[in-house]
């Protein structure tokens, strides 16, 4: 079973890939770098990559997280999760049912679900299948075609569901304050990150954001 104490720290600086906004930096290296400063937990989503590259980056990301103790996942592909033995999936609400992933990555594996109203929070809370979701997207963002959810959401969430969740989307080092203000534990970040001059400093600072 999954530990949800320990998910909940794992989720405190979550940091989704993009290697497009990465450019022509080393991808390996960011994400190290990123690690070293503070990310807590890693997922490999890569949209535009074809079968075989994004293997290759699973297998590395999960030398690279296993060799810092960072928890990995990966985002809707199930089968390269259960082949080089991510930590879990990451799922959306058009991906595979929950309760159909579970039965293929069993009980010890998280996932993940993105959720976007009130609506289908609640169903991801009575879901014992559902370990974490994701919040959002509570701002506008190029890496999310939903609609923003805008900070109501997230304070139901605070107040409503018992589950981990990350607030995710359009959260940069400007408006975290905000997101922290409305209870917010952990978050969830891709561009702010990876695409910053400077990754390690840039984690280091979203880091310390929750030790204040």
């Amino acid at each position: 079973m999954i530990n949800k104490d320990k998910l909940k720290k794992d989720l405190k600086l979550y940091l989704v890939t993009d290697s497009k906004i990465l450019k022509d930096r080393d991808f390996y290296k960011c994400i190290e770098d990123a690690i070293k400063s503070g990310v807590t937990m890693v997922q490999l989503r890569e949209k535009n990559t074809d079968g075989k590259e994004f293997l290759e980056k699973a297998i590395k990301l999960r030398e690279l997280t296993n060799k810092y103790n960072v928890t990995f996942v990966i985002n809707d592909r199930i089968d390269i999760a259960m082949l080089v033995d991510a930590d879990g999936v990451h799922i959306g609400q058009e991906d595979m049912h929950p309760d159909d992933v579970r039965k293929l990555i069993g009980d010890n594996k998280i996932i993940g679900l993105s959720t976007h109203s009130e609506k289908q929070g609640m169903e991801a809370y009575k879901n014992p299948n559902v370990d974490y979701i994701g919040v959002g997207p509570i701002f506008p963002t190029t890496t999310k075609d939903t609609t923003p959810v805008g900070l109501g959401y997230l304070e139901y969430a605070v107040k409503n569901l018992d589950l981990p969740f990350v607030a995710i989307g359009g959260i940069k080092a400007h408006n975290i304050d905000a997101i922290i203000a409305k209870g917010a534990q952990r978050v969830c970040l891709v561009s702010e990150i990876v695409g910053a001059d400077s990754i390690s400093d840039m984690a280091r600072n979203l880091q310390e954001k929750f030790n204040k």
